[in-house]
């Protein structure tokens, strides 16, 4: 499988509408809500729903993608949603981002579908970013969805597993909290359409 390019994405961004529409994640929306908001980091945002859905609850919300098409449709819906403030927006690869905010209280990854081993390198690197106390959650179409789910990548490669999960975090300093499968649902033009998502929420100790 050949390396995905940020050209690839902003061809796929550079339409009218929002690629995966202006609705932020329901797992976001569950597990973050009850979270005291701080500084959070949202990488490989894409056009940055769940980074203004952070921000209109109080996060600062900096949001990394390698697209700069999709940043640049985060940054104007940012300011059509009142809280531009409140956004950041940096440029940069999900395996070597350097990001402004250089320690958060959420580290957030939403369908960051890459092989397993740039994952679990792209999940270490965020979860430095953390602070004790602080948390980190991620979404990603699972590996059961090819059996049982709509949409998402079709090759095992990219698509994760409670075990690989929990194994990523392995050794990084973090209590995991949930790692499990969901019945989910993702957000498309045509409406909702039933998904196998495997959704993580860790907290980092001290």
């Amino acid at each position: 499988m050949g390396k995905v390019t940020a050209d690839y994405w902003d061809k796929k961004y550079e339409i009218k509408d929002f690629l995966y529409t202006k609705v932020e994640n329901r797992f976001v929306v569950e597990f973050c809500s009850p979270l005291k908001p701080g500084r959070a980091i949202d990488l490989a945002g894409g056009e940055g729903r769940n980074s203004v859905w952070l921000a209109k609850q109080g996060w600062v919300a900096e949001n990394i993608d390698f697209s700069p098409v999709a940043l640049k449709k985060y940054a104007d819906y940012a300011v059509e949603a009142g809280v531009s403030s409140s956004c950041l927006a940096t440029v940069a690869d999900a395996l070597s981002f350097v990001p402004q905010q250089d320690q958060v209280e959420l580290g957030l990854i939403g369908y960051l579908q890459i092989p397993s081993g740039d994952l679990k390198k792209a999940i270490r690197r965020l979860g430095k970013h953390v602070v004790p106390g602080g948390h980190l959650f991620g979404v990603w179409h699972a590996r059961a969805n090819l059996a049982g789910g709509f949409g998402g990548p079709r090759d095992p490669r990219v698509l994760p597993t409670v075990g690989f999960l929990k194994r990523a975090l392995w050794g990084q300093g973090f209590e995991i909290i949930e790692c499990t499968l969901r019945d989910g649902q993702i957000q498309t033009q045509e409406g909702l359409k039933p998904s196998i998502t495997v959704v993580l929420l860790a907290r980092k100790r001290g």
